[in-house]
């Protein structure tokens, strides 16, 4: 198990990272003890992070994410954890996002056209300018989109990009791009909100030194591990920010957020633990917001490995998971149970297949006839993630009812992300809200970067194209069908459950929409949240 320590605070008084103990010491620094922010013991609708009133413009919203150590980057293309995600939101816009609906809203760009045969997309661009006061042009986007796609890096959105000809694509104007694509694709849109797909200046240089987005906030400063501040912008497209300042505070442990939220050195805290929002619940001391079905929660097998690389193995696994007892006892009760498939209850969710149920005697059989009937095997986990830990301890005791053997191994909460993407053959995993077409390209294809199973089948690649060249919705749902089928059959991921994410703020604070699961165009929306 890697020690999480956390460095000493820095010269200037800021938060150097957040410790389980001796944080409420560490936050009487100066630099936060002058904040004009109100008190956390509101009155009146104060018991409603919905709660209408006039939106106030003013004071520092501190916001408390689990985060990746030093290793971070404000670089939007490489943002992988959540609080990437968030930091990228606040300075970066991408051409659309998703809504609640998990369907693509325009953003940068003000509308999009196709051509009769979806293969050609003509986007417009809205009027909106980068940081520095320069527009955001036809050219930006290319070069984002190129960027992205250079076959030299890893970014997160590469795979979603894959259907577009960035060769033959072209600016037909200062605020219009011709997409041209590779095949007929009906759903590109979710292109433009893919997860990562941030537009970029042309010529944007140390992004970790001096970002420049067009987002609703610019940059103030950055410490890796520690804590980034960014500062209201004015010209902001969709409208300037009620806040001054927004400062995102790295406390890795979910004790430490919640301690700094009931402290008041935080007005906003990411994650929280369910058993932790369920003793603070109506409490009056903070306001709980549950975003409903936003985590897929799943252990991934890596399917090019043994064990697992024998599919039977993998079957066996399906049935020796108890998933009601899972989100009873790693989320508390706070979500619903899975079916071996990400995306339960959005656009072309395979609902029609069996509900899988444990089946003890059945998962011998299996591990018996692929001669693994004393199986061992080291299942990854961390405290990175809510639930994670327990969620182990309790598949642990369930193999073992079935002969297999599960050695628990903890891992590093700022680099478990990345270790578990090649390393390891069994790890807990968790996915935020994003259409199933998405999961699948950034997942699941041959050549996607975030291929945590290793599944790798050229004719399941091509499925997901013929998927997206297929103009008739019920044909092209048919065909996600199809795909979800072989991934229940025979894939790499057993998702357990779906959690609700639970965020917890100060009663100071207003605008945070419970209408936003994870990833969502409203998640972490700073840009509309005001303190009161």
């Amino acid at each position: 198990m890697h020690d999480d320590s956390v460095p000493p605070l820095p010269s200037d008084g800021r938060f150097a990272g957040l410790r389980r103990r001796g944080f409420l010491a560490a936050t009487g620094a100066a630099s936060l003890g002058a904040l004009s922010l109100a008190g956390c013991g509101g009155s009146g609708d104060g018991g409603d992070p919905k709660a209408g009133g006039t939106p106030q413009r003013g004071g520092r919203l501190r916001a408390a994410f689990a985060g990746g150590g030093a290793s971070e980057t404000l670089d939007p293309h490489r943002a992988n954890l959540f609080a990437d995600a968030a930091r990228a939101k606040a300075l970066f816009d991408k051409l659309a996002d998703h809504g609640p609906d998990l369907a693509a809203r325009p953003r940068l760009a003000e509308r999009w056209e196709p051509n009769r045969t979806l293969d050609r997309w003509q986007v417009t661009l809205r009027e909106a300018t980068f940081h520095d006061g320069r527009p955001v042009t036809a050219e930006d986007v290319l070069h984002s989109y190129r960027r992205i796609a250079d076959p030299r890096e890893a970014f997160r959105a590469k795979a979603s990009l894959e259907p577009v000809d960035l060769n033959a694509s072209r600016a037909t104007g200062r605020r219009s791009v011709e997409f041209v694509l590779k095949r007929p694709t009906a759903e590109f849109p979710n292109v433009l909100a893919a997860f990562g797909a941030y537009i970029v200046p042309a010529h944007a240089g140390d992004f970790d030194a001096n970002p420049v987005g067009s987002g609703p906030f610019r940059f103030v400063s950055f410490a890796p591990g520690r804590s980034a501040v960014f500062r209201r912008y004015d010209g902001y497209w969709d409208g300037a920010p009620y806040l001054d300042e927004l400062e995102f505070v790295v406390a890795n442990e979910e004790s430490a957020r919640v301690n700094a939220l009931l402290g008041g050195q935080v007005e906003y805290a990411h994650e929280l633990n369910p058993t932790t929002a369920r003793a603070h619940e109506g409490s009056g001391q903070i306001d709980i917001v549950r975003l409903r079905n936003s985590a897929m929660q799943a252990f991934c097998m890596k399917t090019d490995r043994p064990p697992f690389d024998d599919v039977r193995v993998r079957r066996a696994f399906f049935l020796i998971a108890d998933r009601e007892e899972l989100v009873d006892a790693a989320l508390a009760g706070a979500g619903e149970t899975g079916n071996d498939l990400f995306g339960k209850g959005y656009e072309y969710y395979a609902d029609g297949l069996p509900q899988r149920a444990q089946d003890l005697e059945q998962a011998r059989f299996l591990l018996k006839r692929a001669g693994a009937e004393d199986l061992r095997v080291t299942l990854d986990t961390s405290a990175v993630a809510a639930g994670f830990t327990e969620a182990a301890s309790v598949f642990r005791d369930q193999a073992r009812q079935a002969g297999v053997t599960v050695d628990v191994r903890m891992g590093s909460k700022d680099s478990y992300w990345s270790d578990i993407l090649d390393g390891g053959i069994l790890c807990c995993y968790r996915s935020g809200a994003m259409p199933i077409e998405a999961h699948i390209s950034q997942r699941l294809l041959t050549d996607s970067t975030t291929n945590a199973t290793h599944w790798r089948h050229r004719d399941f690649d091509a499925l997901y194209r013929q998927a997206q060249s297929t103009p008739d919705r019920e044909d092209r749902a048919a065909l996600y069908r199809r795909m979800q089928r072989r991934l229940y059959a025979e894939g790499g991921f057993l998702v357990w459950g779906f959690a609700d994410w639970i965020i917890g703020t100060a009663r100071s604070v207003r605008g945070v929409e419970a209408d936003a699961p994870a990833n969502t165009l409203d998640w972490a929306r700073f840009d509309k949240v005001w303190l009161a």
